[in-house]
C-alpha cells in the first residue's frame, strides 16, 4: 500500500513539473501564465527566454519521476524528489516562499512515502 502511495504522490509531483513546463514554456506571454506568475507583458517578454530555460529543467524533473516510476526504481525515485525539494527550498529563498508549499512540500511528502516502498527481492528459483 506504501508503494502505491508513493507512486501516486510522485506522479502528482510530475504531473505539477510537467505544469510548469507548460506554464514557463508555452504560456509565458500569454494571459495566463502573467497572471500565474504576476508580470506585465513587457516583464514576460524581456524574461521569456529564461522561462523557457526553467520550463525544460521542469521538465527534466517530470520525466525523471515517471521514468523512476516506470521503471520502479525508488532510488532514483528519491533523487529526483530530492532535486525538487532543492529547487523549491532555492525557490522559496530567493522567489517567493509560496514556493516552499507548492513545489517543494508535495516531493517532501513522496519522498517520506517512499521510505515506505519495499524493494523486490530477487528470486533465483529456477534459475
Amino acid at each position: 500500500m506504501m508503494r502505491i502511495l508513493a507512486i501516486v504522490a510522485a506522479l502528482i509531483v510530475a504531473i505539477e513539473h510537467a505544469g510548469f513546463l507548460v506554464l514557463e514554456m508555452f504560456l509565458w506571454q500569454e494571459e495566463a501564465g502573467m497572471q500565474v506568475f504576476g508580470l506585465t507583458a513587457e516583464q514576460a517578454a524581456q524574461t521569456a527566454t529564461l522561462a523557457a530555460n526553467q520550463g525544460l529543467y521542469n521538465g527534466f524533473l517530470a520525466a525523471g519521476l515517471v521514468w523512476s516510476v516506470l521503471r520502479g526504481n525508488r532510488e532514483f525515485l528519491r533523487f529526483f524528489l530530492l532535486c525538487v525539494i532543492a529547487a523549491g527550498v532555492y525557490g522559496a529563498i530567493t522567489v517567493s516562499p509560496a514556493i516552499a508549499y507548492i513545489q517543494a512540500a508535495p516531493a517532501a511528502a513522496a519522498l517520506v512515502l517512499s521510505f515506505g516502498w519495499k524493494p523486490r527481492r530477487l528470486s533465483f528459483r529456477g534459475a
